[in-house]
Order: C-alpha cells, then structure tokens, then sequence
C-alpha cells in the first residue's frame, strides 16, 4: 500500500528522545527553548512559544491579542476545522470569506466585503503548502487595522515574496505527524511582539511566568522536552523533505499532465510551495479515489464539507452560500507527495490515474 502520508523519523529522532529521557527533564524545559529559539530563526521571527499542538498555538494566538466575545475574525471556510473552532474557543465570531478557485486560499476582495465595525482580526490559512495571498491581505489588515493571525499550520517553510509565512502577522504551526515536520504533536507560535510571545507563554502555562503566581486565566499547553528533542532534528532535516516533497509534485504533475479532468496544484508567482498535500481537483474525484484504493494507492480528500456546512456551525446559525468552497470540497482529491515515496511509487500513481481514466 502506497500511503497518503508517512512521518520521516529515524535514528536521529530515538538518540534525541533516549538523550532527553536519560537527562530526566522530560516536561518542558531547556530542549524547548531551544526549539524556540531554532524555529523563530527558521521562519525569521524574533519569539516562538511552542505549545502542544497547532490548534492551542492558533488559540493562543487569539487571546494573547485580546481577541474575544463580542470580536469577529474573517478566516477561510475551507480547511480542517480547528481553524474556525479556534475563534470560537475565545468567545469570538468567525466569519467565513470564501476562497480562490485555485489555491483553496482566501480570497483577498471577499475579505474586504466580510470587514464590519466588529472585525478585529483576519485569520488566513496557507492550506496544503501554498501561502495566501499576502501582499493583498496584509494590505486590508494595515487599511482597517486589523490583526493578522496566520494558520502556517500546513506550510512550514512556505515563501511569500521571499518572506516565510508566520512572519507576516503572528504565525501558528502544527507539528502533527502527517505534518512536514513532526514532533509528535505540537505546535509553535511565532511573532515578532515580545509581549504577544510573554502573553502566549504565560497563557499556555496556566497564567504564570512565576511558579504559583497566576496573572490571568490560562491553560495547560505546554510543550515537553521530548517532543522538542524530535522538533529540533525535524527542522534541521526539513529543508530536504522540502526539497523532496516539490520534487515529488513535479513528477506527478508532469506525469499527469494532459488528462482533461485533473486539474494540478498551482504555485503562484512570488510563491514557495511546500506540498503538504499534492492536491488535484477531479470532477470523477470519488470513482478515482475508490479505483486508486483498488490499486493500494491511498488518497485524501481535504476537505469533503466546508466548515460552515459541518452540523455544529449550523446549529450556531450558520447559513453562508460559499459556492467557491463547497465545490472545491465536491471536488478535491490528495494524492501521495511524502519524502518517503520512491520514484516507482510516484510511477505507480501516475499509471493507475492515466488506467482509470483510459477506461471512460
């Protein structure tokens, strides 16, 4: 079987967890400063404050803004649900803006029709890899002076004119292990205001930048020196899982090329695209994905119901016609791009595709 995602740990990983529990500081400690310290420098960021998983950093995110009831936040409809859920956690609306047909990112001037006297925020997602459109958006957030929150959660090392996403506003990052780097579970924020980066790890640490002195309400999110000994190996080996992963796209875009209902992933000008997913849109997208699996190919649909047609938003009243979004989850499928893929792996899913559709 050909999977649809496989975490790359090796050696390297188990001495660095062997060494942390040898130590016997396995809570949050030294390694995780070290984390920090390494990830803020990867994605040019002054602070990063690593916490337990993408949606915590995403929560975190909002409140050490301030964000909360009675606040809205325009954010994509068109990811995995902790995206919007993460707003919701603060007590703030979210507001869906609907999506570009081609990068299933944001759409900059649906934003711009979203913004009302209660916005505070925008929160765009850089989903599969491909960052949004951050020329545009940072704009609208800089006119109506509003925060920007970017979920970075599928795009670690992702460039937007020359810039890594989680450096526009502040970042979140997921590192759950189909992620392009893992750490297990995890998760890291990244800013260039120190008081946003103190404020999240008081936040994630019940409140307290003092052992027992409790400044505010907060919650236990921390990160451990395990996980971090694995973050700190991962993020020295991802600018080649990078490599790999685009390597990956090219063949099968090339090798896809020509067959009239898929349409490939774009990269956009002045973009870095890192392949989180390798994701096609089919208009056969179920009969395909059922033949592949036939073939021991796995896929992946991301997402099959945009958020606000998922039952838990519509009971909160949700009723938003996002036509963009809802056919693009009518219509996506992810293919395998994973590092550990080999040539005749990536063979074998071009071949089974090009045999699905020669059978019509």
């Amino acid at each position: 079987m050909i999977p649809i995602a496989k975490p790359m740990l090796g050696k390297e990983e188990i001495d660095a967890v062997t060494e942390v529990l040898s130590s016997g500081m396995i809570a949050q400690g030294p390694k995780v400063e070290e984390f920090e310290l390494a990830f803020s420098e990867y994605t040019g960021c002054e602070y990063a404050a690593a916490v337990n998983s993408g949606t915590a950093a995403l929560h975190i995110a909002l409140l050490a803004h301030g964000i909360g009831k009675g606040d809205e936040v325009i954010t994509s409809p068109f990811s995995f649900i902790a995206t919007a859920n993460s707003i919701l956690y603060t007590g703030a609306k979210p507001v869906f803006a609907d999506i570009e047909s081609d990068t299933y990112n944001i759409d900059p001037e649906k934003i711009q029709e979203k913004i009302t006297p209660k916005t505070r925020a925008i929160m765009p997602v850089h989903l599969y890899g491909h960052p949004a459109d951050m020329k545009a958006i940072m704009e609208i957030a800089d006119d109506s002076k509003l925060i920007v929150i970017e979920d970075a959660c599928q795009s670690h090392g992702a460039e937007c004119l020359a810039k890594r996403v989680g450096s526009f506003g502040t970042g979140a990052f997921s590192f759950y292990p189909t992620k392009n780097m893992t750490t297990s579970e995890g998760g890291m924020l990244t800013t260039d205001k120190k008081e946003i980066a103190e404020k999240a790890k008081m936040i994630r640490a019940h409140g307290s930048k003092i052992r027992y002195l409790h400044e505010m309400l907060g919650f236990n999110l921390r990160m451990t020196d395990i996980a971090a000994a694995i973050g700190l190996v991962q993020l020295g080996r991802l600018d080649g899982f990078t490599a790999t992963r685009q390597k990956n796209a090219e063949i099968l875009s090339a090798g896809l090329k020509g067959i009239s209902d898929i349409v490939p992933p774009v990269i956009k000008a002045d973009c870095t695209h890192v392949f989180h997913q390798y994701t096609v849109r089919a208009e056969k997208r179920d009969q395909l994905a059922a033949f592949l699996k036939e073939k021991e190919i796995g896929t992946g649909v991301h997402y099959p119901i945009s958020i606000h047609k998922q039952p838990v938003y519509r009971e909160l009243g949700y009723e938003d016609s996002l036509p963009v979004s809802e056919k693009a989850a009518e219509e996506v499928l992810s293919l395998p791009v994973h590092p550990a893929l080999s040539r005749t792996d990536l063979q074998e899913i071009v071949e089974a595709t090009k045999e699905f559709y020669a059978k019509d």
